[in-house]
């Protein structure tokens, strides 16, 4: 209950700071922001500093600044007037509902609503948010690889397989006929560290895997250290069906060895998180592309027996069951607060890329607005032609409404489907 709560509670922090960058940029480009709010619903605390209100909300999904004149005023609206709009999607979807919702502009503030900004400076504020989720992820990933280190194999051998067994019965004991391994055969120990194979100076496990797949049918020198000596031995290496490398859903013929590696947590340098933030990237649009299918897995598996995908989206709930489920292990303290932190980072990332998807009511349709503002201004320039003036993103609200219900479902199918058939990190 305690890594459920305290997951949750990182989980409204990054809401927070996700709202705290939108409100940085627009007090700063001088919009005027009533209202700074964690959570949607009714309100259960609140205080007023300044012209700001700063809040709780009662329902903790998600959170919203609203600033004056998002939306701009329509024509035949009362002078004075714009209409509301928030930050927070859920927030925004209940305003544009009200219709006619429209807010009073006070004295000095004409220059203060948010739709009368540059464009640059609309996007600088609708991004800002979705970038410091970003941030974040940039932040938790840098002090697990820099700071903590990540679990990386060794070539020292932590076991050794008696026998050979075939990929497809993977799995099983060893049975009278099975094959000795080439390991057991040279002799080869757990906490032998394996010092050079077939003259190759071995520095990781990556390596010495490649150089083991590469060398079947061959007898291959082998120097291991073992004892404080270095001892050279002669390893038969035979052949198996393995798992690809590049396919996990595919096996190869390779060569086998029989051995099984220990793993150490290491300090990487700063390269390491560029290429995992990279490759976290290529993952997050990966799954935002197959969105609507994982969704479809979601539903079958909230809706039937049917085991629920550990790769496929999950919602607060789900990720703070997990939180706990990291607390409550048998893990060695520093390996939960990796894995926990490792995991705050991916879903900040998660939705500082969804937030930036170019549709109302995210982030990302606000700013596509304000940059096809700036085309039609640039084109009129161009042409020599009258400012067009402000593009009135409330033209898309129909799109709005049903990109909001599409949000709304998925949020709640996924707090089901955490409920009644949660991922769980042990199967």
């Amino acid at each position: 209950m305690v890594g459920i709560v305290v997951f949750f509670l990182g989980l409204l922090a990054s809401i927070a700071l996700h709202e705290l960058g939108h409100m940085s940029f627009a007090k700063l480009f001088g919009v005027r922001v009533p209202q700074f709010m964690v959570g949607f619903g009714p309100t259960m605390w609140s205080r007023r500093k300044g012209e700001t209100e700063y809040g709780v909300k009662w329902i903790p999904l998600g959170g919203y600044i609203r600033m004056i004149g998002m939306l701009p005023p329509r024509r035949g609206d009362a002078p004075g007037t714009v209409r509301q709009g928030s930050t927070g999607p859920f927030q925004g979807l209940i305003e544009s509902a009200r219709g006619a919702a429209l807010e009073e502009v006070g004295p000095g503030d004409e220059d203060r609503v948010f739709y009368r900004k540059k464009w640059w400076q609309k996007v600088i504020i609708m991004f800002a948010g979705p970038f410091m989720n970003i941030l974040l992820a940039f932040v938790f990933i840098s002090v697990v690889v820099m700071g903590i280190g990540i679990s990386t194999l060794q070539p020292v051998i932590d076991s050794v397989s008696k026998c050979t067994i075939p990929a497809a019965q993977a799995g099983r004991d060893c049975q009278a006929g099975d094959p000795v391994t080439p390991a057991v055969r040279a002799g080869l120990r757990p906490g032998d560290r394996i010092v050079s194979y077939e003259g190759h100076r071995i520095h990781t496990y990556a390596q010495l895997q490649g150089l083991i797949r590469g060398s079947g049918g061959r007898t291959v020198p082998v120097v291991v250290h073992r004892g404080g000596q270095d001892i050279p031995l002669s390893v038969p290496v035979t052949t198996n069906q393995m798992q690809s490398l590049t396919d996990p859903d595919k096996t190869e013929t390779v060569g086998f060895l029989g051995i099984s590696p220990t793993s150490a947590r290491e300090r990487q340098g700063p390269g390491v998180v560029v290429s995992t933030m990279t490759d976290l990237t290529k993952h997050t649009f990966g799954s935002l592309i197959d969105m609507p299918k994982k969704m479809v897995g979601v539903w079958n598996a909230a809706f039937s027996d049917k085991k629920r995908d550990p790769n496929g989206p999950i919602g607060v709930v789900g990720a703070s069951r997990i939180g706990g489920e990291i607390a409550a292990s048998k893990e060695p303290g520093l390996d939960k607060l990796a894995f926990f932190l490792m995991m705050l980072g991916t879903v900040n990332f998660a939705v500082g890329m969804f937030n930036l998807v170019p549709l109302l009511p995210l982030d990302g349709g606000h700013i596509a607005g304000a940059l096809w503002e700036a085309v039609k201004k640039g084109i009129a320039r161009v042409t020599r032609r009258p400012d067009p003036g402000h593009v009135d993103v409330a033209k898309a609200l129909p799109l709005t409404y049903a990109m909001a219900a599409v949000i709304i479902t998925m949020g709640a199918l996924l707090i089901y489907a955490d409920l009644v058939n949660p991922v769980r990190l042990n199967g």
